[in-house]
């Protein structure tokens, strides 16, 4: 299986993007199956580059008499190239950092995570002191939440950065976890696969099997031919949102296109265009109260016309203004108390300019 844009072969270093080999993914394909392949499953590639591996296992996954329907796949990349060629492979793509997205919790069957590769400075607590990490951790803490309970990671980092620390972060986490060297090692690749599970303690077990990697004490090579049971990807239950809170007009001119039957759009004219309703008049004459109400509100507009024949053009409001009461009182002790009260007061206010014809024609009136 063969990368599906290999004109991009000059990034995929780029960025630290680090893509998964053809012989490494065929073996991965071969170590999952879908839980049951009549029901709808999602898979969840959260640096998904061009998208040809996501493409590839959901392909395999499709072969276990899964139809192409039932099984969904997701992915976000944050590199705009790599993600618009993503987009033509794989079902629903964000060109986005994913520090930007927003997926419900534990919606996703699938996460198959190869994260950039490298060191990140970071200054949190604007102390001024550098706080060194790794990308492969951030990502992790990150995306993990995505992945339901039952569901199945696939990790692929350098093996050198599965210390004490991310060993307890996956031994916390997951149950059956089994590592592997890939078998390409042109970036020193570990595969990893682990069955979420909730976090109700670490399994100290685990998290020093994975610690001694670190110590040199390497798994053995991804095996050509998987002989255990399949890791099974769970079915998908609830709906799932899928949304990057930052978007491109390119992007969004898309999503427009692809939902213009879920939008407004089409019903712009019968919408905007429709003769205005004139207003009823009421089953009696308005009292003092009901004006004021009226004027407050600010639902009385208009041209109106006094006894002597003055024209306004009015427009009710009402504003809020604040009254101060200081109160000064002496105790019991003879100390001196300052109250100061703040009440707010609503004032009825309305402003109009006069149309009457004559020496005062677009004087401004003021009401309160």
């Amino acid at each position: 299986m063969a990368l599906i844009f290999p004109r991009l072969a000059r990034n995929f270093v780029k960025n630290g993007y680090f893509p998964t080999d053809a012989v490494t993914l065929e073996r991965i394909a071969g170590a999952l199956a879908p839980a049951d392949p009549d029901k709808p499953a999602r898979l969840l590639d959260p640096c998904c580059g061009e998208g040809a591996a996501l493409h590839d296992l959901k392909q395999t996954l499709c072969v276990h008499d899964a139809s192409a329907e039932t099984v969904r796949a997701y992915g976000v990349e944050y590199d705009r190239e790599r993600a618009w060629h993503a987009k033509s492979v794989l079902d629903t793509v964000a060109h986005s950092d994913v520090h930007d997205m927003f997926i419900t919790a534990r919606s996703m069957g699938l996460l198959f995570l190869n994260p950039p590769y490298g060191d990140v400075v970071s200054d949190k607590a604007q102390t001024g002191e550098r706080q060194l990490n790794r990308l492969e951790k951030v990502f992790y803490q990150k995306t993990v939440p995505w992945l339901a309970f039952g569901g199945v990671l696939v990790l692929i980092v350098p093996y050198y950065v599965i210390d004490r620390e991310f060993a307890t972060m996956i031994a916390r986490n997951f149950s059956r976890v089994e590592a592997f060297l890939a078998p390409d090692q042109t970036f020193k690749q570990l595969v990893l696969f682990g069955i979420k599970r909730r976090a109700d303690g670490v399994d100290s077990m685990v998290a020093a099997r994975l610690a001694r990697i670190t110590d040199g004490e390497l798994p053995s090579e991804l095996p050509q031919s998987w002989s255990d049971s399949p890791y099974a990807i769970p079915c998908a239950t609830g709906e799932c949102a899928f949304v990057a809170t930052r978007i491109d007009a390119l992007q969004l001119e898309q999503e427009l296109d692809r939902m213009q039957h879920s939008t407004l759009w089409p019903q712009f004219a019968s919408m905007f265009t429709a003769e205005p309703v004139a207003p009823r008049r009421p089953l009696r004459d308005l009292s003092d109260w009901h004006l004021a109400l009226a004027l407050a509100a600010g639902q009385i507009t208009g041209v109106v016309t006094g006894q002597d024949g003055t024209q306004l053009l009015i427009r009710g409001d009402t504003i809020k203004r604040k009254e101060q009461e200081v109160q000064i009182e002496e105790t019991d002790k003879g100390d001196i108390r300052t109250t100061i009260l703040m009440r707010d007061r609503f004032v009825p206010t309305i402003a109009g300019i006069d149309f009457t014809p004559g020496p005062n024609l677009g004087r401004i009136v003021t009401i309160r």
